[in-house]
């Protein structure tokens, strides 16, 4: 109002102000609808309407990343603006994702108080952690419930990582560039080197598709199953400095061009972790982010190496299972028979006995022919091409384990019985809520497989 000054907000044109009812009314010329004005955002960021250089260059876009709820707010409204105005498209693709909800499924508002401040998590677990976190388990264009039990887990990722990295690099003292022949590769080498490609491949080919998900989790069981768990553990051997030192060099080698290549490929997702530790790895470049992105290559590729050493985990899986199962201390070394039918497999333990005995705490394996005479007091397991035995005899003790398991045995059966005489009672059926009785139905069943086990065992034992 030019009289009185009043600011008046209305849906349709006043004809006087409700202040002091003059008409003397100037509508303020700095007023944008804002999902008009966001419209107009792919080019007029860019100096339109001018013909600047930015807009030549740079429009149209390539991509658009938005979430679901405002694809007619936003999305469809740039287009048809951008049609309108500069008679092109403003981006070639969408990739529409879903939205964050709280843990009951709910959009987070503040109406409801639901809502999570993500520069408290960031404070309180990184920034690495939050994004890699919100990727996981995703799938496209699907809302993601927002839980802190799988922020924690992210972070434990992190760490992970972080330790497996200090353990390269206390490892790359004396460390000198060099290109392994294919023949001083071991089944190790062979085998991290043509997951690691693989997984090259794979990532990259889902985040051609925005499958970021997707792509998280693979890099995610790489790092986490294969390189932390399996081939660190198969390497520490080879880099004691005593060891042959071409053999050293080669393993230094492996580890450092898998570790260098995959902070490359996890670097989209955790970025601060991944130029942190790139700083610290030899034959760095100023920053991980103007590397090139890692290509596949298939001459790193061995499927025989891939076989091989997954025949070799399921041995040393077996093994592990049994030293769980019959409560054998982890410092006991035990002996380990194999039956094995086919003599390739006999040939490719022979070669890689080493792998079985430093992680799965074998003092000797002896290998023979299937049908050969089978140890006594042994326990078994069956592989898709062996039959393994521990014997345990001077292991453990029998009777004491029997009695222990006697004890578990009684206890599981109390367990089973409480269970199953609240089950079997009307009146517990008719007034308990429905999670109070499925969840003593999980205790029955539980306790069903429990006793199952035990007597399992002890079938074993007595057998004995």
């Amino acid at each position: 109002c030019q009289e009185c000054g009043e600011v008046i907000c209305s849906k349709k044109d006043p004809l006087e102000c409700p202040q002091c009812a003059s008409s003397d009314l100037k509508q303020d010329e700095d007023v944008l609808d804002t999902w008009f004005s966001s419209a107009l955002w792919p080019f007029s960021t860019l100096g339109w309407p001018e013909e600047t250089p930015d807009m030549q260059k740079f429009y149209p876009t390539s991509v658009l990343v938005t979430g679901r709820d405002i694809i007619f707010f936003w999305v469809a409204r740039m287009i048809f603006s951008g049609l309108e105005h500069t008679g092109k498209v403003p981006f070639y693709e969408v990739n529409i994702h879903g939205l964050i909800l709280d843990a009951q499924g709910r959009k987070m508002s503040k109406s409801l108080g639901n809502g999570i401040d993500p520069i408290e998590v960031i404070e309180k677990y990184g920034a690495d952690t939050l994004r890699f976190s919100m990727l996981t388990g995703v799938t496209p264009g699907n809302d993601i419930r927002f839980h802190w039990d799988k922020v924690e887990n992210t972070r434990n990722f992190a760490n992970k990582i972080w330790n497996a990295s200090r353990f390269v690099l206390m490892n790359l003292d004396h460390y000198q560039p060099i290109q392994p022949e294919s023949k001083e590769y071991n089944l190790a080498d062979r085998w991290i080197l043509s997951r690691y490609q693989m997984t090259v491949r794979q990532v990259t080919e889902l985040l051609e598709k925005y499958n970021l998900g997707d792509a998280a989790r693979a890099l995610y069981d790489f790092i986490w199953d294969e390189f932390c768990d399996w081939y660190i553990e198969l390497v520490k051997s080879r880099l004691v400095p005593t060891n042959d030192q071409r053999d050293r060099a080669v393993a230094q080698q492996v580890l450092h061009d898998v570790l260098m290549g995959t902070l490359r490929l996890l670097h989209p997702f955790m970025p601060f972790i991944t130029e942190e530790i790139y700083q610290y790895l030899p034959q760095h470049n100023k920053t991980i982010m103007l590397d090139a992105w890692p290509q596949p290559d298939s001459s790193l590729v061995w499927q025989e190496a891939i076989e091989d050493m997954q025949d070799i985990m399921l041995a040393i899986r077996a093994i592990r299972n049994i030293r769980s199962e019959f409560n054998i201390s982890p410092a006991a070394k035990i002996r380990v028979q194999m039956l094995v039918s086919d003599d390739e497999k006999i040939a490719l333990l022979q070669e890689n006995s080493a792998y079985i005995q430093n992680l799965a705490g074998v003092e000797q394996i002896d290998i023979r022919e299937d049908g050969a005479a089978k140890p006594d007091q042994a326990v078994s397991a069956l592989t898709s091409w062996a039959e393994i035995y521990v014997p345990l005899g001077g292991v453990i003790d029998v009777d004491k384990e029997i009695a222990r398991l006697n004890k578990d045995l009684k206890a599981a059966e109390k367990d089973l019985k409480k269970a199953r005489g609240k089950l079997n009672n009307e009146q517990f059926l008719s007034k308990a809520p429905a999670e109070v009785i499925n969840k003593e139905k999980h205790k029955a069943a539980e306790a069903q497989a429990r006793i199952e086990g035990i007597e399992q065992r002890l079938r074993i034992f007595t057998g004995m």
